[in-house]
């Protein structure tokens, strides 16, 4: 059969169709432009820098260190405000840490002198300090051996010429080369977080009663550190309270009560930091860090070290017999022993414990 004209045009014209249809399904597809994803939205969480700095040899203490996180305003957190406070009642006592007498001043007056400021973190962070406040280390506060507290320092950077205003709440640092301990955030603010100590100047606002203030004169003043007469019969340091000074009354009639009881000693656990009260030994030897006039100083300062020496084999011991408070090391099952141990305590420290036998 013989297909006409007109069919034979219908089929050519379906053909073409068809043919056309299968190149376009066989071409890509036109290429679409896509708009940048949107950020992913935010939380509600507080803002918080992580946290940049790293440790480069760093002077803060063992196992001491930079927060998780810091607060993302550090930057806009406050100087500390001088304004006249009564002094703590028991806290600028004479005492003795590591065979050496710090003599506090008893009132707030002029005082400037440069040496190594450090600082130390979380460690201590809220722990007890030397007035019963606990220890912020985003505060702008500071550790001094002698100044009286609570008082006010400007403390400057020498190396960049940066400075601070902190309230000086704490005891310490008891290292040989340093002369003040700085909060975290007084630190960072001075630029020397991550060496983790610097050369700096520390100058004492004198807060009168009024109201008003003054940063001490331009003269140098060497802090009031006196080493303790050793006294071969006792071994033993005895603090005395300034004579221009009222002994403390007790606080309380129980207090009053234990100056007449039989000495205890109280032993924190150092891997715990928890209190035991248990009878004094009946002999041994014991390596003596600090005598104080008042307990609370004693108990200040064994938290402190029993962070910082945390690595001892032997339990912090508060000795209390004539109203001094020994903080002491032991027992240790001779000589030898103790002497190893105070050779560690002298190199981490920088001042050696004496030796007491009972």
């Amino acid at each position: 059969m013989i297909a006409s004209p007109g069919l034979r045009s219908l089929c050519s014209i379906s053909l073409l169709a068809l043919l056309t249809l299968l190149g376009a399904c066989g071409s890509p597809p036109p290429r679409v432009e896509r708009s940048p994803e949107a950020p992913a939205p935010k939380t509600g969480k507080p803002a918080m820098k992580p946290n940049p700095l790293a440790k480069r040899g760093g002077g803060f203490y063992k196992d001491d260190g930079l927060p998780e996180e810091i607060p993302e305003n550090i930057d806009d957190i406050p100087d500390a405000d001088p304004r006249w406070e009564p002094l703590h009642r028991f806290a600028n006592k004479p005492y003795v840490v590591l065979g050496k007498e710090y003599v506090p001043q008893t009132r707030v007056q002029p005082y400037k002198v440069r040496g190594i400021g450090s600082w130390y973190g979380k460690k201590f962070h809220g722990q007890k300090t030397s007035i019963g406040e606990p220890y912020d280390m985003f505060a702008m506060t500071a550790a001094h051996p002698t100044l009286a507290i609570p008082s006010y320092v400007r403390v400057t950077n020498v190396q960049n010429g940066r400075s601070v205003v902190v309230r000086v709440t704490d005891r310490g640092p008891f290292h040989a080369d340093r002369v003040i301990d700085l909060s975290f955030t007084a630190a960072y603010k001075l630029g020397y977080v991550s060496s983790g100590s610097t050369a700096v100047e520390v100058e004492s606002i004198v807060v009168e009663p009024g109201g008003t203030y003054a940063a001490a004169p331009a003269r140098e003043v060497a802090a009031v550190v006196v080493q303790r007469r050793e006294n071969a019969a006792r071994n033993e340091a005895r603090p005395e309270a300034p004579r221009n000074e009222p002994r403390p009354e007790p606080r309380n009639e129980a207090a009053a009560a234990g100056d007449d009881r039989d000495p205890i000693l109280t032993l924190a656990m150092t891997s715990q930091l928890r209190d035991e009260v248990a009878p004094i030994a009946a002999g041994g030897v014991f390596l003596q860090l600090g005598a104080f006039s008042s307990p609370d100083n004693a108990e200040s300062l064994k938290a402190k070290l029993a962070r910082e020496l945390d690595w001892v084999s032997a339990g912090f011991l508060i000795h209390s017999k004539d109203n001094i408070h020994r903080l002491q090391l032991g027992p240790y099952r001779n000589r030898q022993d103790a002497d190893k141990e105070a050779e560690r305590i002298r190199l981490a420290l920088g001042f050696k414990p004496t030796f007491v036998t009972r």
